[in-house]
């Protein structure tokens, strides 16, 4: 009979870990790579793709779910040649496969029948679009063209998709050769650090998910409202933590100016760049999420109080995610 403990015996195979993880990726890839397979029937077949039929977030997600179906499954390879350095490999792999398919992708023509000047976009420009407002159409597009705050279009807003894109790919590639490797080597140390990761990047791609299909609820203006507000704050908050846990797994056992403290400057340092991406794409102006001292930028900073808190809070919940978790672990040095 089939047992807890014959579960966990199996969970402690290399081979068991590899293919589950796996199968996760491809099961989560499964909508990415049909909406990947969509456009590519209709560049084939019309040289372009039709925005009534424009399959939401295309780019970053369907290049990400490429990069890392192959990188994951080739990680046992990479591992058994390159052992300490497979990580590092895969990860350049996952990278460079990454923006070699984004890039491909946001040249495609995405085709508008409406009355708005410019009948024909790439998928990289729509995508800016989709990112003021998920719903694209004549009215949207008029109130966007319009606004003074939004109007300068500059392909650097691609700098945020570029790193969300990263983080995920690495986190996600963190996890899994931490594991195959933990239980490769019957080294369970880390293991804790590696839970951490696995919730972090696992809820972070979920925020990317709901942001897909709502843009979190905005609608091209400046001011949003408060179920905006909330959910961009957990997810710059989520972006930065994972970035910060992330470089907390492999600093695990060390020093606590290491182990906690650097990680918390990563988290901080990711989130104030996501900060940077979002000012790019909106013209060196940020979404605000209501008015008055809290809200408003100081200065000549675009930056709101409310912003330095975000920025703030990612590190500090990182610290102390961290530091919790290596209270009870001893001091052990990296050879």
């Amino acid at each position: 009979m089939f047992s807890c403990s014959s579960l966990k015996q199996s969970f402690s195979k290399p081979k068991v870990v590899y293919f589950v993880f796996l199968g996760f990726v491809l099961l989560a890839s499964v909508y990415p790579i049909y909406m990947g397979i969509v456009m590519l029937a209709s560049y084939l077949q019309n040289g372009g793709i039709n925005a009534t039929d424009y399959p939401k977030y295309i780019i970053p997600y369907t290049p990400i779910c490429i990069a890392l179906i192959v990188s994951v499954a080739f990680l046992p390879l990479t591992y058994k040649l390159c052992k300490r350095f497979s990580l590092v490999i895969v990860s350049i792999i996952a990278i460079l496969m990454f923006l070699g398919t984004e890039l491909a992708f946001e040249n495609i023509v995405v085709f508008s029948e409406t009355t708005i000047e410019v009948t024909a976009e790439t998928v990289e420009t729509w995508q800016w679009y989709m990112c003021i407002a998920p719903q694209i159409t004549e009215g949207t597009m008029t109130a966007i063209s319009k606004n003074p705050l939004i109007t300068e279009y500059s392909p650097a807003y691609k700098i945020h998709f570029y790193m969300i894109s990263i983080i995920i790919m690495m986190s996600v590639l963190g996890v899994v050769y931490g594991f195959y490797k933990m239980v490769s080597a019957t080294n369970y140390e880390k293991k804790k650090p590696l839970i951490a990761q696995l919730i972090s990047v696992l809820t972070f791609i979920g925020l990317c998910v709901l942001a897909c299909f709502t843009a979190f609820f905005r609608t091209g203006a400046i001011v949003i409202s408060p179920i905006s507000a909330v959910l961009m704050t957990v997810f710059f908050l989520v972006f930065g933590i994972t970035a910060g846990v992330y470089g907390g797994t492999w600093l695990y056992g060390q020093r606590k100016l290491l182990a906690v403290t650097v990680p918390a400057i990563i988290a901080m340092t990711t989130t104030t760049a996501m900060y940077i991406g979002e000012m790019v794409m909106m013209n060196w102006n940020l979404y605000r999420f209501g008015n008055g001292l809290l809200f408003d930028p100081i200065g000549v900073c675009p930056l709101a109080p409310v912003d330095f808190l975000v920025i703030a809070a990612s590190g500090v919940i990182t610290y102390f995610t961290l530091d919790l978790m290596r209270q009870k672990t001893p001091h052990v040095e990296i050879s």
